[in-house]
């Protein structure tokens, strides 16, 4: 059964940081180009970062470029968003999903597999 399990959401106050965690089971990461999406209530899903799966390319969206990091460990098969300097607009439901032919990444729908999401909430 393939499944992704994210992990490390919570309250933080501004200028804080977390670490969210996505694990695989029932596949190997690797093969895989990993996607951030967020979503916000009200508002669309959106892609925040991608890691592809044949060079490990990586993408930011413009709005957390320079403060989120995107990176994998294939060892323990999970696939990490660092997220530095947080501000309350990044408050959102925050998930993790997988591709195996992923042309666009920042695009919800370029994603096969999809973990339940986890709530990141940035407030003083």
């Amino acid at each position: 059964q393939l499944q992704l399990v994210e992990s490390g959401g919570g309250l933080v106050q501004p200028g804080g940081s977390l670490r969210l965690s996505c694990a695989a089971s029932g596949f190997t990461l690797d093969y895989y180009t990993i996607g951030w999406f967020r979503q916000a209530p009200g508002k669309e899903r959106e892609g925040v970062s991608f890691i592809s799966r044949a060079n490990g390319i990586t993408w930011y969206a413009d709005s957390v470029k320079g403060r989120f990091t995107i990176s994998r460990d294939n060892a323990k098969n999970t696939v990490y968003l660092q997220m530095n300097s947080l501000k309350p607009e990044d408050t959102a439901v925050y998930y993790c999903a997988s591709g195996e032919w992923v042309v666009a990444g920042w695009k919800p729908a370029e994603y096969v597999y999809w973990g339940q999401g986890t709530q990141v909430t940035v407030s003083s």
